[in-house]
């Protein structure tokens, strides 16, 4: 699928997702998966349901969902480059993720956030209504530091 917008494209096209850009934001920007391995990035998007947007062929964004497309999803590595914030691109982002068809009719869809609640909750996300029934195995930074070059 292919939304455009304001000159931005936003495409659920494998083919077209930047890996490298990817990485790079996840393994040095993010809060959520600093170090993290390209390998792991690479097979996460594998097996993820993917948006990426893009200001002409560069990408400047990028969600997945890992998701069933029957009953589950969970949103995750939701970003917009800074240089493309404060535009609305997160909302047209969130708004094509909720009304792509594979997410619709889920059971649960869930997502992780320490600062964006605001624009999940206008989406309908909501703290979790019964999270005695919910459980997680955690592991804080399961990534560690970026092994030294050069070192056994």
């Amino acid at each position: 699928m292919e939304w455009t917008q304001d000159g931005y494209t936003l495409s659920t096209d494998k083919t077209r997702l930047d890996v490298e850009a990817i990485h790079h934001f996840l393994s040095t920007e993010s809060y959520w998966a600093l170090h993290i391995p390209r390998s792991i990035v690479e097979r996460a998007i594998e097996h993820s349901l993917c948006f990426g947007m893009y200001d002409g062929p560069a990408q400047v964004g990028f969600a997945r969902v890992v998701t069933d497309t029957a009953t589950f999803g969970y949103l995750a590595d939701v970003y917009v480059l800074p240089a493309h914030r404060g535009k609305g691109l997160s909302k047209w982002l969130m708004a094509c993720i909720m009304a792509h068809p594979d997410l619709q009719g889920l059971r649960r869809f869930m997502l992780g956030t320490r600062d964006a609640h605001g624009l999940y909750a206008q989406y309908g996300f909501t703290q979790l209504s019964r999270p005695q029934r919910l459980m997680e195995v955690l592991k804080i930074d399961p990534y560690g530091p970026p092994p030294l070059h050069g070192s056994a």
